[in-house]
């Protein structure tokens, strides 16, 4: 089903998830959004509730301000996350997951645990394919 197929579907109407498409189904985008380490690092600290900006810097170590900024702009645009200003000296600036957020931070959640549970694993096999292979290693 094209993009354009979809959006002429009445809108009570769901495609069918497991049916195949015609391109790739959306998940280059996706795909971007989780292959961007700072997008799921905030992801993972908004699961913890609303955050004021200062805070998410505080809590994902090794972001700039600019990263930050840049990155949270990105999250509201894809609508994972709600930003809200209050209008108050100086402005303060609020953070959350909206519902769509929290579906996707499920997905980080799961890749988080995974990586917790393999981490001591995919380093050690990491560690004998180096030493079996010099020459290629990284």
């Amino acid at each position: 089903m094209t993009t354009t197929e979809f959006r002429a579907l009445p809108h009570d109407t769901a495609p069918n998830p497991h049916a195949p498409c015609d391109d790739d189904c959306g998940i280059r985008d996706v795909l971007d959004r989780l292959g961007d380490r700072w997008s799921v690092l905030l992801v993972v600290e908004l699961t913890k509730g609303t955050r004021r900006f200062h805070e998410l810097q505080h809590a994902v170590p090794g972001i700039s301000q600019r990263m930050l900024s840049v990155t949270a702009k990105r999250l509201v645009r894809d609508g994972l996350v709600e930003r809200t200003v209050h209008p108050t000296t100086p402005p303060q600036t609020d953070y959350r997951l909206t519902e769509t957020g929290r579906s996707f931070s499920a997905a980080v959640t799961a890749l988080a645990d995974w990586s917790r549970t393999h981490k001591e694993t995919v380093a050690a096999s990491r560690e004998r394919w180096d030493a079996e292979h010099p020459d290629e290693a990284r």
